[in-house]
């Protein structure tokens, strides 16, 4: 029986297609890979989970430095992300994913050692971890950036990063994302803006008292961000390379969606 940090075999069954194998170099130098993609996934797994040292993984896994290699490899190709983004669009295709309304929200992540993309705030250094989730609370696309700006400012970048095919017809956040210019640009884009005015907002009111019974199952979101902090790798990040932070965070959507299929 596997771990609970492990793959399941039919887990790796689904992963297996999704992660290519290492090719050879054409001039046959190199040696070739001792470990398999799924014990190094384990171990990748075990450290995104327990949010461990890559030196602290234990004897049955890889040794730290081969998982580490291979994961900022897998970042840099791109594999982590195209993991999440076929498990979404599947879902998507057999109608478990619900874009007629999708939750958006922020996080502050505090961020150790120097690293990419942070900034400063009130509860210090760090960054901010943009999530978009659907109708259900599934996961479809997350964005890091400096936890300086304000997250008004982040919405239309961390749509792009969205892993469907398609695109939200709403999009639900907090008073902080209750701004014309922004709902304005969306409406562009044929998505409508829904959110709570804020108490000192001058303008008149433009939010429709229907459409805002919406924002009650705001709390999916929330439950998303929950079942995130599950993986306590991504609670805090140490990672420097910022890449390598989202890139946890993909991999750790993937096994919350994942949950979807077996």
């Amino acid at each position: 029986m596997a771990r609970r940090e492990e793959l399941t075999d039919e887990q790796w069954a689904i992963l297996e297609p999704l992660i290519p194998e290492t090719p050879r170099r054409d001039d046959g130098r190199g040696r070739p890979e001792l470990h398999s993609n799924r014990a190094v996934m384990n171990g990748i797994l075990w450290v995104l989970r327990t949010g461990a040292a890559w030196c602290d993984l234990p004897d049955r896994f890889p040794s730290g430095t081969t998982c580490f290699r291979r994961f900022s490899r897998w970042v840099k190709s791109g594999v982590l992300r195209h993991i999440l983004e076929a498990l979404a669009q599947h879902l998507e295709e057999v109608g478990q994913i619900n874009l007629s309304e999708c939750f958006i929200d922020g996080t502050f992540v505090l961020a150790k050692k120097g690293a990419q993309r942070f900034g400063k705030t009130k509860r210090g250094k760090g960054t901010k971890l943009m999530v978009i989730a659907d109708a259900t609370g599934l996961p479809l696309g997350v964005h890091t950036s400096s936890a300086s700006p304000h997250e008004v400012t982040l919405v239309e970048a961390t749509l792009d990063e969205i892993v469907t095919v398609g695109r939200p017809e709403r999009i639900i956040g907090d008073r902080a994302y209750d701004s014309d210019p922004l709902d304005q640009r969306l409406a562009a884009k044929g998505i409508e803006l829904i959110a709570p005015h804020k108490s000192n907002r001058k303008r008149a009111v433009t939010q429709d008292g229907r459409a805002l019974r919406r924002y009650r199952r705001r709390w999916k979101i929330e439950r998303l961000f929950a079942w995130l902090n599950a993986f306590k790798r991504v609670l805090t990040r140490w990672e420097r390379c910022a890449d390598h932070y989202t890139g946890f965070v993909h991999l750790a959507f993937s096994i919350i969606l994942m949950r979807r299929y077996l």
